[in-house]
């Protein structure tokens, strides 16, 4: 009969379900939770760590794109508060005049058609018809062949 040799994984039976818990790293991590609990660190104070791990001219093009951001963004806002203000006020500068002219024109044709109705009556409001002193309509012509 041949002997079979057992080989040895390494890896024990036991200790597979739970080794990503009892990593080193998972370990020393809690571990220095528990030793120092007293971390006083903001968010801002963190964020401004990580951007160590970024090179020099990475932060300055990302610092450079945020404050032209803000800057651009102020311009647009100051500029377009400006343009609106220009935009009403010449509006109202040239278009008020012409309002106020149309109304004073559709009052006077009021006026105009209460006078003509004191004057000849109800029928010469309606503007249509006989016209007053000119007597009845003419026929129309007819044309001979």
């Amino acid at each position: 009969m041949p002997i079979i040799e057992e080989v040895d994984s390494g890896i024990d039976a036991t200790s597979a379900s739970n080794s990503r818990e009892d990593s080193p790293a998972k370990r020393e991590m809690s571990n220095m939770i528990e030793d120092d609990p007293d971390i006083d660190e903001s968010l801002g104070e963190r964020l401004w760590g990580l951007t160590e791990m970024f090179p020099e001219s990475i932060r300055n093009a990302t610092s450079a794109l945020v404050y032209g951001s803000i800057s651009g963004t102020k311009s647009l806002y100051s500029f377009s508060r400006s343009a609106v203000w220009v935009f009403f006020s010449t509006a109202t500068v040239l278009v008020a005049p012409v309002i106020f002219e149309v109304e004073r024109m559709q009052l006077d044709e009021v006026q105009k058609q209460q006078q003509r109705q004191i004057l000849l009556g109800p029928s010469a409001v309606s503007g249509g018809g006989v016209h007053p002193g000119l007597g009845m309509p003419m026929p129309p012509m007819t044309t001979q062949r």
